[in-house]
């Protein structure tokens, strides 16, 4: 699928004008027209262009002026001359003054839209180097659904059926589940995968610069904003964007993003310029929605907006059947990226794992093999080398059943004694955010009122 662009075309001639709409608009992109420099110029107050068509030679202000006018506006405009018979010097000058590139009169569609893909090219190579950056941080280290289970057997089906489409979609499930896993396939069936897929951190980002980092800024919009910055929206123009635990956004945020949605465009902090957008949007949530809606964390208007199709991810302890097929697939990513030769585990090793609740799911269950390969003294990992390692998964002795509540809270402690009360290091062990654990430490009345772990939680455990 083809990304469409939004274009500007000035130009004092009628036929020019429509010329180059009818040839742009035939693939796809947005054309808007302005039959002067002046007119051309009150549009750019309220608008951002992806390229601006400028013709040189215009009755008033002429296209060298206009040019300059442009860069005053919007410094990072992307402008191409549209020069007459003999202006050709002139044209070369207007690039010299910053313009991207000249096409001379007469020319064919073919050969405009020839030009106008070269430029959109550039600009979308310099915005996808951005995104590349970003991509190898968040890229995931296995790209696999691996499951033969019934309960992931829907969840395959469903993304089958909705990554073709364009429809939105909300994914639902614990920490840990596979959430932005499942994002990354959906994009990668749908027509847009050719484009971007940039992910937001909703967990992480600091309030004060969220807004920065959905919508962008202009130089000088605060403090340090020392140069002009696309945003996430514009970063996955023609692509998807994913926002993996959206129900910790900000209120005021949410509102700001629920515009964004509804009319498909954005405006840089600090600018009042609309941007228009194209994107599908794929959002996960570890938190139950009608909750958070109930106690006024999240927009009702904002919810059913992203929920047109909602995909519940199962925890790992209810497909338990899957826990061999992911020890074996971890096993030989980490032994091949820790050059050892750990070839499997024993019965007993294999039972302790699959009869564990897992409550911080596949990652957890992914950083606990990595650990088992680190510390592995053989080919073969025993219900020794759980203990030998400090795996948190290490069988706990008891007599009488134990509900999962209390064994999540006591396996919680543990963690938390291993680590010395520091939540950062334990929540990263446990395979969850911060902010998850910070909820469970309430929930299991593990926290005092100022915040920290309560020391008798942690003294009564084992290291």
């Amino acid at each position: 699928m083809e990304a469409s662009y939004n274009i500007l075309v000035v130009d004092d001639d009628a036929f020019m004008r429509d010329a180059c709409q009818q040839a742009l608009t035939k693939h796809g992109h947005s054309v808007t027209v302005a039959k002067s420099g002046r007119e051309g110029l009150a549009l750019l107050e309220d608008w951002s262009f992806d390229l601006i068509l400028l013709d040189l030679k215009m009755p008033g202000e002429d296209g060298l002026f206009v040019l300059a006018k442009i860069q005053d506006l919007d410094p990072e405009a992307i402008v191409v001359m549209i020069s007459g018979y003999g202006s050709i010097e002139t044209a070369v000058q207007a690039i010299k003054l910053g313009a991207f590139d000249f096409i001379a009169k007469p020319f064919t569609p073919d050969e405009l839209l020839k030009l106008v893909n070269r430029v959109l090219r550039n600009r979308r190579l310099t915005i996808e180097n951005l995104c590349l950056k970003q991509d190898l941080q968040q890229q995931p280290r296995h790209t696999e659904i691996i499951s033969e289970g019934p309960a992931m057997a829907k969840v395959k089906e469903m993304i089958a059926m909705v990554g073709p489409t364009d429809s939105t979609v909300l994914l639902q499930g614990e920490s840990g589940t596979g959430k932005g896993l499942v994002a990354r396939k959906i994009h990668e069936m749908s027509k847009r995968r050719e484009h971007p897929f940039i992910s937001v951190d909703c967990g992480s980002l600091v309030k004060t610069l969220f807004e920065s980092e959905l919508f962008g800024h202009v130089r000088g919009a605060f403090t340090g904003a020392n140069a002009t910055q696309h945003g996430k929206f514009e970063m996955a123009h023609g692509g998807t964007l994913f926002f993996d635990e959206i129900s910790n956004i900000d209120l005021e945020i949410q509102a700001k993003l629920l515009k964004a949605v509804e009319d498909k465009s954005i405006s840089k902090v600090g600018d009042h310029k609309v941007v228009k957008v194209d994107v599908r949007l794929i959002s996960a949530t570890n938190r139950d929605p009608q909750e958070a809606m109930a106690k006024g964390y999240f927009r009702e208007d904002l919810f059913f907006r992203l929920n047109v199709i909602s995909i519940d991810l199962p925890p790992l302890r209810d497909r338990k059947e899957d826990i061999p097929l992911l020890v074996s697939h971890f096993l030989k990513v980490f032994s091949q990226k820790q050059a050892k030769t750990v070839q499997g585990f024993s019965p007993n090793a294999m039972k302790t794992l699959t009869q564990y609740s897992w409550p911080g799911n596949v990652r957890e269950l992914e950083n606990t093999i990595e650990r088992l390969v680190v510390f592995a003294r053989n080919q073969t990992i025993t219900s020794q080398d759980l203990v030998y390692s400090n795996t948190v998964c290490s069988p706990m002795v008891t007599t009488e059943p134990i509900r999962l509540e209390e064994m999540e809270r006591q396996h919680i402690m543990k963690v938390l004694a291993r680590e010395n009360g520091n939540k950062t290091r334990a929540a990263q062990l446990l395979g969850i955010d911060r902010k998850t654990l910070r909820t469970k430490l309430r929930k299991y009345e593990l926290l005092s009122s100022e915040g920290k772990v309560h020391q008798n939680a942690i003294g009564t455990q084992g290291s």
